[in-house]
């Protein structure tokens, strides 16, 4: 099965063609399809998101393809930062700008509980989509902690352990994570889509 994963970001497609080694899928990007349009990710929810960019890139390039949004909803501050977690520093803000943005919020903050979202949008061309969704739950660290990861990682505790996401290795990570969990729901419906 040919996939077009709806994304420029590298570090995106290292970590799902992790996820979906073994599958019997060829993976593109949007990289591979020059001519496909940038999607504004102006919706109010990671679903929105998820499906307005893998419907776009589907129609594009006539093929399924998946898209995911994700990102990080802290309970003190009534989920923030949400669907803006990549913009939270404003516009072009990068990984660094937006931890130090939501450390500077949480400062004098007890309550430091926190979860991660993905939802992943399978779109077809003839315009069917599914959506599988995965979360985890953890805490927001006082300092960025390890090397690995993107995004909100340095920052994020799993549940039950004492190293953040950027403290693991891909694979501890991977079975921990929400976009992890969102995939294995993809995995099921491709696996029980071939063995019709």
């Amino acid at each position: 099965m040919e996939l077009v994963v709806a994304t420029r970001n590298r570090k995106k497609v290292e970590e799902l063609k992790r996820l979906l080694e073994g599958m019997p899928v060829m993976l593109y990007t949007l990289d591979d399809f020059p001519g496909c349009p940038e999607v504004a990710e102006d919706a109010d929810t990671f679903e929105g998101n998820a499906v307005k960019k893998a419907t776009a890139a589907a129609a594009c390039t006539g093929r399924p393809a998946i898209a995911d949004d994700s990102g990080l909803e802290v309970y003190a501050l009534n989920g923030a930062p949400g669907v803006m977690s990549a913009r939270y520093a404003g516009p072009g803000a990068d990984d660094g700008k937006n931890i130090e943005k939501l450390l500077s919020e949480m400062k004098g903050i007890k309550d430091r509980r926190a979860r991660f979202i993905c939802i992943i949008a399978l779109a077809f061309p003839d315009g069917r989509v599914e959506t599988f969704e995965g979360y985890v739950e953890g805490r927001i660290g006082r300092e960025p902690k390890g090397s690995g990861g993107f995004g909100y990682d340095p920052v994020f505790y799993p549940a039950g352990h004492d190293r953040t996401f950027a403290e693991m290795d891909p694979t501890q990570k991977d079975a921990l994570s929400h976009r992890g969990k969102a995939l294995n729901g993809l995995k099921g419906y491709i696996e029980g889509r071939l063995a019709r």
